[in-house]
């Protein structure tokens, strides 16, 4: 009887809440706007809050459906850009703009090049062109008309699109419109350097906008605009998390979260490109944060004695959550052993990593990821394992990449943990024989996300017919992406025979560049 009743829609409460937990499985929520009109009414909002973030979506008709809502002498202007007139539908059911919960320029105007090269069927559209310029102020516009109050995230990004001026009609819009922000918690800026437009932004945002619980700061020079900062940190009442990255001056910005409001609201602390040479009151500043739970350093630099000496005075459990290194240096066995059990999220691009293993497996109990090792030569292996066998009840994510295909894939699936939420291989000359011991040591293990990618000869054999077979026969791979490059790469995801073959299985096929993930993506998943 209840079942019923939720289909037809009698009860809508409890029906909203189950579709809640569909928020980003975008397949299933097309799926229910299609069963009748309450399900419909209840499913778009959460299919519509941020269709630009949709990776490798079958086409990109919502932009059309925004673009439809402007006026006629705008749509006119589009017509002659794109030498196109039959783009915009007349009719629209519902006021999608007033959806949008969150905006990101840099997948908006990936999705605008991505739009404009489906209607034209080419692929010579430049992203910073003044049509692009056009189309994201014109979405801008559209969303802040809609009257929207839901939106609750707002990132300039804007280091590959960096002409003088490009986003000063945005902030001007924004400036006219206040309320546009007034709801938001989540604020991030990548920006190339400061403009006036930039500064008068700031500016208001501090003096209408003090409930902001996460902020994300970069800049591609350095930051001379010190009062605006300081105005920005002293305006907030319940700051959160904060990441501070390149160009941002370190002891200003510590100075100001010691004497804000943040002292009793912010727990999570992200040092991303930073350079800690210099740095004189990190001590005193983390001292006053009551209560600080996680503190992230992903590629810093100058990690010395000094900076050491600096941790050794703080007088709180430093939380150090995740380090990521550029290299190999002296101090990064005093920050492993300080941080202790609270060490979750570990990586090195550019050293040989075993010295980097042992002293997590020395000193940690709680790895959740392991990312991003790279040049892991034969003598790091057996550490690495030794690592994998050690974290097997926390360990859940892991990035592996490596000459030394056959040790790895003839001894990795057997001591892997039973569930694995992403696991990235990147191997070098992958044969079969080692391929089928993997694929029988892991077929008990579920694989949420699993990428492999291969770098081959003109001698090697064709190992994407084993891959296929083994991952279809296991069923216990959601989402999987292969892809294999000698001369240029070659992605499944293009493959589109295959890929409806790997759907009617139950495996979601994605393009390697969509399934792979950054620890700044992880976090950003993880600390939401």
């Amino acid at each position: 009887m209840t079942c019923s009743k939720l289909f037809s829609g009698d009860l809508p409460e409890l029906l909203n809440e189950i579709i809640q937990y569909l928020h980003d499985d975008y397949r299933s929520l097309h799926s229910c706007v299609l069963v009748n009109r309450t399900w419909c009414r209840l499913s778009i909002p959460l299919l519509w809050k941020n269709p630009f973030s949709v990776r490798d979506p079958k086409n990109r008709c919502y932009i059309e459906v925004y673009l439809s809502t402007l006026i006629e002498d705008y749509k006119k202007t589009l017509y002659q850009l794109l030498n196109r007139s039959d783009l915009f539908p007349s009719n629209t059911l519902f006021n999608y703009p007033s959806f949008i919960r969150s905006l990101n320029t840099y997948k908006i105007i990936h999705s605008i090049k991505g739009w404009c090269n489906d209607i034209t069927n080419s692929s010579f559209y430049q992203p910073g062109s003044h049509l692009t310029k056009m189309i994201l102020w014109s979405l801008f516009l559209i969303f802040i008309e809609s009257g929207t109050k839901k939106l609750h995230s707002l990132e300039f990004s804007t280091f590959e699109f960096a002409a003088d001026g490009y986003y000063d009609g945005i902030y001007e819009l924004i400036l006219h419109n206040p309320n546009f922000i007034r709801n938001i918690k989540d604020f991030k800026f990548e920006l190339v350097k400061e403009t006036n437009y930039l500064t008068r932004f700031l500016n208001c945002l501090c003096s209408n906008h003090n409930s902001i619980s996460s902020l994300k700061l970069r800049f591609n020079s350095p930051c001379d605009d010190v009062y605006t900062l300081s105005r920005l940190f002293k305006s907030q009442k319940n700051l959160r998390k904060i990441s501070l990255g390149p160009g941002i001056p370190l002891n200003h910005s510590l100075l100001f979260l010691k004497n804000s409001n943040c002292s009793n609201t912010l727990n999570t602390i992200s040092f991303c490109g930073i350079d800690f040479k210099n740095i004189s009151i990190l001590s005193e500043a983390f001292n006053q944060l009551n209560v600080l739970e996680s503190i992230h350093i992903i590629f810093c630099h100058s990690l010395d004695s000094k900076l050491n000496q600096q941790i050794k005075n703080i007088t709180k459990p430093f939380k150090l959550r995740t380090l990521f290194l550029n290299e190999l240096l002296e101090y990064e066995k005093f920050l492993i052993k300080k941080s202790g059990n609270y060490l979750e999220n570990i990586g090195i691009l550019n050293n040989y990593p075993r010295r980097l293993l042992e002293y997590v497996l020395k000193y940690c109990k709680n790895i959740k990821f392991v990312g991003r090792i790279v040049r892991l030569e034969e003598k790091s292996i057996d550490t690495l394992f030794n690592l994998i066998k050690n974290f097997s009840h926390t360990l859940n994510y892991l990035q592996l990449e490596s000459r030394f295909s056959s040790m790895i894939l003839q001894n990795l699936g057997q001591i892997l943990p039973r569930r694995m939420k992403y696991f990235y291989l990147s191997l070098k000359y992958i044969e079969i024989r080692d391929l089928k011991v993997f694929f029988k040591n892991s077929q008990d293990i579920h694989f949420k996300k699993l990428s492999i990618n291969n770098a081959k000869d003109e001698e090697c054999r064709d190992i994407f017919p084993c891959i296929k077979k083994h991952i279809i026969k296991m069923k216990r791979v959601e989402f999987f992406s292969f892809s294999e490059h000698h001369r240029e790469l070659i992605d499944l995801f293009d493959q589109k025979d295959e890929v409806k073959e790997f759907e009617q299985h139950g495996i979601r096929v994605l393009n390697h560049n969509c399934l792979y993930l950054t620890i700044f993506e992880y976090l950003d998943d993880d600390i939401e």
